[in-house]
C-alpha cells in the first residue's frame, strides 16, 4: 500500500469512529430478526451551518454563482438536489449492504418482501470545500427511524447520529456532491457495524 492510500485508509478509518449514536426510542435489540428494510430518505428541516434554512443556503450560493456566469445558480440547486439521488442514496445503500456481516441485513427502495421501513432523516449537512491548497470535510447528522410499513406513527426504534464526517477521498474531492456522499458513507459503515453488533 502506498503512502497515500495508507494516509486515506487511516484517515477513513478514525473518521469512521469519531461519530456518535444515541438510541432514542427502543433499543437495538428490537431489530434482532429484522433482515430486510425498506428505505426512505428525509431532508426535510435541514440545517446548513450560518444559514437560517436551506432556502436561504441556496439562495446565497445562487446568486454568487450567476453572478460569475448566467445560469449557473441554477444548474447548482439542480445539483445539490439530484446528488441525493444520484450520490448520497446509492453510496448509503451499496455500502451497507456491502459491510453488514454474511448479507445478514439488506437495505433498499421498495423491497417488496421486506414488512419494516427505515427512514434516514438528514437534518444537518455542511458540504464541506476544497479549493486544492486548502479543503474541509463534509458532515452531516441523521435520525434513522423503524417503524412497520403500515404504522409509521409507531416507531419500534430510533437513533441519532452526529458528527459524521467524509473522509476527503485523499483529497480529490473537489465536487460536493462526492464530498457529501463519502459522509453517507462512513456513515452506512457505522450504522451496519452497530446493527451487527447489537443485535447477534
Amino acid at each position: 500500500m502506498n503512502k497515500v492510500l495508507l494516509i486515506a485508509f487511516l484517515l477513513s478509518t478514525s473518521l469512521m469512529y469519531s461519530q456518535k449514536e444515541k438510541v432514542k426510542v427502543g433499543s437495538w435489540k428490537d431489530l434482532k430478526g429484522i433482515s430486510e428494510y425498506n428505505l426512505v430518505f428525509d431532508y426535510s428541516d435541514l440545517e446548513i451551518p450560518k444559514f437560517d434554512s436551506e432556502e436561504e443556503f441556496l439562495e446565497d450560493k445562487m446568486s454568487k454563482r450567476e453572478e460569475k456566469e448566467i445560469g449557473a445558480g441554477e444548474k447548482f440547486k439542480d445539483s445539490w438536489f439530484s446528488d441525493r439521488e444520484t450520490y448520497y442514496e446509492p453510496r448509503f445503500i451499496e455500502t451497507f449492504n456491502d459491510k453488514y456481516k454474511n448479507g445478514l441485513v439488506k437495505v433498499d427502495r421498495d423491497i417488496g418482501s421486506a414488512e419494516y421501513t427505515m427512514k434516514i432523516h438528514t437534518t444537518f449537512m455542511y458540504p464541506g470545500y476544497n479549493v486544492g491548497v486548502m479543503r474541509q470535510n463534509s458532515k452531516i447528522e441523521t435520525t434513522v427511524s423503524v417503524y412497520k410499513n403500515d404504522s409509521p406513527d409507531n416507531i419500534i426504534f430510533s437513533v441519532d447520529y452526529t458528527k459524521i464526517q467524509g473522509s476527503g477521498n485523499a483529497g480529490y474531492d473537489y465536487n460536493s456532491g462526492q464530498r457529501i456522499a463519502d459522509a453517507y458513507i462512513i456513515f452506512a459503515r457505522a450504522l451496519a457495524k452497530h446493527m451487527y453488533k447489537n443485535t447477534k
